[in-house]
């Protein structure tokens, strides 16, 4: 004789969903957190913004030479957050000659000095994909925490993907001087106090 578990007792219990839910709750591509209250992602779409509301984020660092779309731009502005352009008004590099190239140092810099600074918190760092400028921002930060340089080149090539990295962002990873990045104790994010 067999007797039925409580897991067979559901299977001839069908749940039907007859409409989709009012929410949809869908992340940006290559969103993933960085830290408590710092996530990465490539630039949202409109069927982001739900998901990203619920960040309750305070700033959003837009590390690309080509604008927003004006449907994020309004959501921002809609939600109190803070965007801030960090590579558009980088006198120091020329984009003409490729637009979708890496970031400057300074830019970088820039970049570093808003993650280290708690007032900006919650936070979300991204560029067109997520991939090349938020990863060598994402880098450098992975250095300024003592991170080794093989656990930041593996971070960077997993949000890669099979498309494969750039040599040269590895490189200015490597070579990026942190400690031209000043971070004040009392208003830096726990996780650069450890």
């Amino acid at each position: 004789m067999t007797t039925a578990s409580p897991a067979d007792a559901d299977v001839g219990t069908k749940r039907l969903i007859t409409k989709p839910p009012q929410l949809r709750i869908i992340p940006p591509l290559n969103f993933c957190p960085v830290e408590r209250f710092l996530y990465r992602s490539g630039q949202p779409a409109g069927l982001n913004h739900s998901f990203l509301a619920e960040l309750n984020l305070k700033t959003i660092l837009w590390l690309a030479t080509e604008d927003p779309l004006d449907q994020f731009l309004t959501f921002a502005e809609n939600n109190d957050i803070n965007v801030y352009f960090v590579s558009l008004d980088d006198d120091e590099y020329d984009y003409s000659n490729n637009p979708w190239d890496g970031l400057s140092e300074t830019a970088i810099r820039k970049a570093l000095q808003v993650i280290a600074n708690k007032e900006s918190y919650p936070l979300l760092v991204c560029c067109g994909m997520g991939r090349h400028r938020t990863g060598t921002v994402i880098g450098c930060l992975r250095r300024l925490q003592g991170w080794n340089l093989a656990s930041v080149s593996e971070e960077y090539r997993r949000f890669v993907g099979d498309k494969g990295g750039r040599i040269m962002v590895e490189l200015l990873i490597e070579a990026f001087d942190v400690s031209s990045i000043k971070v004040d104790p009392a208003q830096a994010p726990e996780f650069l106090l450890r």
